[in-house]
């Protein structure tokens, strides 16, 4: 059962949990930062064997997704690594599919880690997972991003592709994601709309459009025409927040983002496979490249000890996959963006973007073949393996699914592709009966798998 805390009528420290958090949400969190020129302390070593830096920390970042009689699930998480000397900012993004070793619940996906066991559980889950102890964490309840948009008098976005989807019986009444490519203005409605769109890149374009969310946040929040609204902001975000970090530690918060600012924020995602096992999609971590990429942000290398600790685990871990488990690429995909600058968009809050802009940017690429259509298969047929059999009729016919996933709906009675108009010759002929629809990138497609697929 869930202890609530009394909360304190100190509207100081609302004020400055309030500034911080918006900064731990789009990853410019820093580490205590005092003058203290105590005699230096001997390096100590992780677990895993790599050896720590105390000019390091880690910060692990948790979106919650609550519903009604449900504890929910770590939807987002993300851990930000602050180097207190440099003043460089790295996030990196763990896919909620993430297969894990979770203690009293066997292997399972990393963001049910919060269902059985809160953010102790998940903590604990990703310090095996990473090799390093977490400093502190971050939760926040996903249900308020919307209103803390909104506070802000929304966010601007470049959007990548088209997007749509339309959904029903999702959200309690409905959804219905329509975007067009282009920078436009977004209120939190659809803000929401652009981080909850699924497409054929499955976690990692999720992931993608996180970091780029919280990208276009951290903008906003840092410029001057948000000082005015900070009262309103702080109000939204201070019922929403859960963190372990003390008021001394966020005081010193302010003293690094300048620097943080300068020298902007790398994103990555922890290296590892896509698969699937029936109709259940999971992320298969990179182990030995998963505990490189930590080191080396904490500007180490790994020794010997730890390189045999990471081939120890690799060999359990491998063992542990379910007979009939499937991967869908060959070798480690991982991805790391160069950091961005914010004061780069300087100048260009609060201006009024073209309609031109906001609808007519179209990609020029399109698909030469059913092998560079990147393809997410979400069952909603209701009938066990029909998301599994349904990847095997499209490798067959030369596609590259990236994942397949049980959909909100179990009664979807028709098959629906979703991709762009210039793929529609490459899905004629398939062995199910289908509709095409447009709304997607020209490299990619969504099937949504009904009742009478085969």
């Amino acid at each position: 059962m869930r202890i609530s805390r009394k909360r304190r009528r100190d509207y100081t420290r609302v004020y400055i949990i309030g500034a911080i958090v918006c900064t731990f949400l789009v990853a410019a969190l820093a580490h205590y930062f005092l003058d203290n020129k105590e005699a230096p302390v001997q390096p100590a070593v992780s677990e895993a064997g790599i050896e720590k830096n105390d000019d390091v920390l880690h910060i692990m970042i948790m979106g919650v997704d609550r519903r009604i009689d449900d504890t929910g699930r770590s939807d987002t998480l993300m851990v930000l690594t602050v180097n207190k000397e440099t003043g460089k900012t790295e996030l990196m993004s763990v896919p909620r599919d993430t297969r894990v070793k979770i203690e009293g619940h066997g292997y399972d996906k990393i963001n049910h880690a919060y269902a059985y066991g809160g953010h102790m559980l998940t903590r604990s889950t990703v310090e095996k997972l990473l090799g390093i102890p977490m400093d502190y964490y971050v939760l926040v309840d996903l249900s308020s991003f919307e209103n803390i948009i909104d506070a802000l008098d929304g966010i601007d976005i470049d959007v990548e592709k088209r997007m749509y989807y339309e959904d029903p019986w999702d959200d309690n009444g409905g959804l219905v994601i329509d975007l067009y490519p282009g920078m436009q203005h977004m209120t939190g409605e659809k803000a929401i709309q652009y981080v909850r769109f699924r497409d054929g890149e499955g976690d990692i374009g999720r992931i993608n459009r996180q970091q780029h969310f919280m990208k276009a946040v951290m903008t906003k929040m840092i410029h001057p025409s948000t000082l005015p609204k900070l009262p309103k902001i702080i109000e939204v975000i201070s019922k929403s927040l859960e963190t372990d970090m003390p008021l001394s530690e966020m005081l010193s918060l302010s003293q690094l983002l300048p620097q943080v600012r300068e020298q902007g924020l790398e994103s990555e995602m922890i290296p590892g496979t896509p698969a699937f096992l029936d109709d259940i999609s999971y992320w298969l971590p990179d182990i030995m490249g998963l505990r490189e990429m930590v080191a080396e942000e904490m500007g180490k290398e790994l020794d010997d000890n730890a390189r045999q600790n990471a081939e120890t685990e690799k060999k359990k871990y491998d063992e542990s996959l379910p007979k009939g488990i499937v991967s869908l690429t060959e070798g480690t995909v991982a991805k790391k963006n160069k950091a961005d600058k914010t004061n780069e968009s300087k100048g260009k809050e609060n201006k009024e973007i073209p309609e031109s802009e906001k609808t007519n940017k179209k990609p020029s690429r399109k698909a030469e073949g059913p092998g560079q259509i990147a393809v997410l298969v979400i069952n909603d047929s209701g009938v066990n393996g029909a998301g599994a059999r349904m990847v095997n009729k499209l490798r067959n016919q030369g596609f590259n699914v990236t994942g397949v996933d049980t959909g909100h709906k179990s009664d979807r009675e028709h098959t629906i592709i979703v991709t762009d108009e210039s793929n529609v010759n490459w899905f004629y002929g398939m062995p199910f009966p289908c509709t095409i629809m447009d709304g997607a990138d020209p490299m990619e497609a969504v099937v949504y798998v009904g009742k009478d697929f085969e």
